[in-house]
């Protein structure tokens, strides 16, 4: 985690309560959205080495989250814990509420195991919003079972997934891009193969890549600070690399491997991905390409540097906005 980013995690064994302040270095809209949006959630709410993977969710007062953690490691990878969530309160971008259990695939709650009653409110402050969160249980017995269970741990490995994915592709691109000249870029996922498929497209254009080169998961786990090891069948993967086609146009690639929680389809693997000049035209290219779109990620300054957002427009085609900030 950011250390310039407020994070308390106390336990008060006298209200049988979690109290959690955690910072984030963007927008509140961006913030809420991470936290009611079940495809990012699936990103980034289970602990490493579990997943997440949601079955349904409900985000209204009456509704229900239910998904399941799965292990893809260890001596039992098939292991897995399904658990729901019942929400009781929401107030748009203030907070939510929501009871949480472990249960059966069908949502059947196992009695024998604590249930934690959420509460989390989102307040912004000058391009960064902070969530407070009480875990609040029955009693001290409970309170302590989910202590011992390491929920300390779990909870902020949780919250770190998706910061570290982010932050480490955006440093990469500004790497590479060394002005604010405008330029469109094509930007590719894939499954595993990103290499393969660079290696095949370099050979067509007859062009080299980028920067240096093919970088992959391994090289920024030993260089960047918080990163988390990754799994060794994902350290070889590509994390970013950028190839010049033709007429100055730039198709950059990375891998989206299952062991992340990413699921690639044919409509989300790709992206046209535009680089204006300024920060002014990055907002009205954003403001007037999503118009009647569907915005997964508004403009903001995310703490990698870039100036950045992410929609699909209007007529099922990805774009994202990103302006490099240049010092």
């Amino acid at each position: 985690m950011n250390p310039n980013l407020k994070f308390d995690f106390i336990v008060n064994k006298k209200n049988n309560t979690v109290n959690v302040e955690r910072e984030f270095a963007a927008n509140l809209e961006l913030v809420w959205e991470a936290w009611t949006n079940p495809e990012i959630l699936d990103l980034w709410w289970a602990p490493k080495p579990y997943k997440t993977r949601t079955k349904s969710m409900d985000f209204r007062e009456g509704g229900i989250w239910l998904y399941e953690m799965y292990n893809t490691e260890g001596e039992n990878p098939q292991e897995c814990h399904w658990c729901k969530n019942d929400y009781i309160k929401i107030a748009h971008q203030k907070m939510f509420s929501g009871l949480d259990a472990f249960c059966d695939e069908n949502g059947v709650v196992n009695p024998k195991m604590p249930r934690t009653q959420w509460t989390n409110e989102f307040n912004e402050n000058e391009e960064k919003t902070l969530v407070t969160i009480t875990a609040k249980y029955e009693s001290l017995s409970d309170l302590e079972k989910i202590i011992e269970m390491g929920f300390k741990e779990g909870f902020t490995m949780a919250m770190e997934n998706l910061d570290q994915y982010i932050e480490a592709q955006f440093k990469l691109r500004k790497q590479n891009k060394t002005n604010n000249r405008a330029r469109v870029t094509t930007y590719l996922n894939f499954a595993g193969n990103t290499e393969e498929a660079f290696k095949f497209y370099k050979s067509v254009f007859k062009t080299e890549f980028i920067g240096k080169g093919i970088e992959r998961f391994e090289d920024v786990s030993a260089s960047t600070e918080n990163w988390s090891p990754v799994a060794d069948n994902v350290k070889k993967m590509v994390l970013h690399v950028e190839l010049p086609i033709v007429g100055g146009h730039i198709l950059m690639g990375t891998d989206a491997p299952k062991e992340m929680g990413f699921k690639l389809t044919s409509g989300n693997n790709m992206h046209i991905c535009l680089e204006p000049a300024t920060r002014e035209e990055a907002d009205r290219l954003f403001i007037e390409l999503s118009v009647d779109g569907n915005i997964t990620m508004p403009m903001a300054d995310m703490f990698f540097g870039a100036y950045f957002g992410e929609f699909t427009d209007k007529f099922g085609i990805n774009w994202m906005i990103n302006y490099i900030n240049k010092e």
